[in-house]
């Protein structure tokens, strides 16, 4: 590099080329650092020095630096860059490269929104069931949203049933639990005819969902009380005596006293 003891007619400062180009004297220095655009000369007190081919230079990089380019590949691929043809097949290259991260993005963006939904219905954070879904949301596996009612073997069942088939499980339960808690409300007894069917259809889902499996049963009831809120978690009696009524019609106990024990 030249050393100059005055500015010569030709040259740029380097505050006066990034006035020039609307850029930081910062920017300049780190593409100076990092090998991409070094001045043509510095004058003997130590100023860097431009001239209008370094301008030019630098109008390509940040046209590069708009398409997408890294300073890596402007580094390396703009010295090479001579014909028309050359710069075609660059642009084409960027251009695959370019659609591809829009996909990628594009599904990073979706499986956000489907996490950010799913934890707005969670009533703890849980950084565990976060990865989770994040995990299910990664392999394309449209059962992520169980994640917030299930966990365990109660999960590794469900996965069996399709999406639509496991949400319509999912909302029938959760029907039947908010017409308990109207019977309730109501002061209706759980021995109650309308009491009795509910708990029939609570009892046929479970069925469904266990697949008559006693210990996925048994999980699935200790589930469905350990993530109630409060409010729930005091109508549990009144869905207890329900089913435990449904089940003296019917003459057994598959639970074998289980629901007593979970009052305790």
């Amino acid at each position: 590099m030249e050393k100059y003891r005055a500015i010569p007619e030709g040259y740029m400062t380097v505050g006066e080329i990034a006035k020039k180009m609307d850029i930081t004297v910062r920017t300049l220095q780190y593409y100076d650092k990092e090998g991409v655009l070094s001045p043509s000369a510095s004058s003997e007190g130590g100023r860097r020095l431009y001239t209008h081919k370094d301008m030019v230079k630098l109008h390509q990089i940040q046209s590069m630096k708009y398409l997408g380019f890294s300073l890596c590949d402007i580094k390396t691929r703009l010295p090479s860059i001579n014909t028309n043809e050359e710069v075609a097949t660059v642009l084409k290259e960027q251009a695959k490269a370019l659609r591809e991260k829009i996909i990628s993005l594009t599904e990073v963006l979706e499986s956000i929104e489907k996490l950010n939904l799913e934890v707005l219905q969670m009533k703890t954070v849980d950084w565990e069931k976060y990865a989770d879904i994040i995990h299910l949301l990664q392999t394309k596996n449209d059962n992520y949203w169980m994640i917030k009612h299930f966990e365990g073997e109660v999960l590794e069942h469900m996965h069996r049933f399709n999406e639509e088939e496991a949400r319509n499980l999912v909302n029938s339960q959760n029907e039947v639990y908010r017409k308990m808690h109207e019977l309730q409300k109501a002061g209706i007894e759980p021995e109650s005819e309308e009491a009795q069917i509910l708990a029939k259809e609570f009892w046929d889902i479970a069925m469904e969902v266990s697949g008559g499996d006693m210990n996925i049963l048994a999980e699935l009831s200790n589930l469905a009380l350990s993530n109630a809120g409060d409010e729930w978690k005091n109508q549990n009696e009144f869905l207890m005596k329900a089913i435990s009524a449904y089940f003296t019609r019917l003459g057994y106990n598959p639970f074998e006293g289980m629901f007593e024990e979970e009052k305790q």
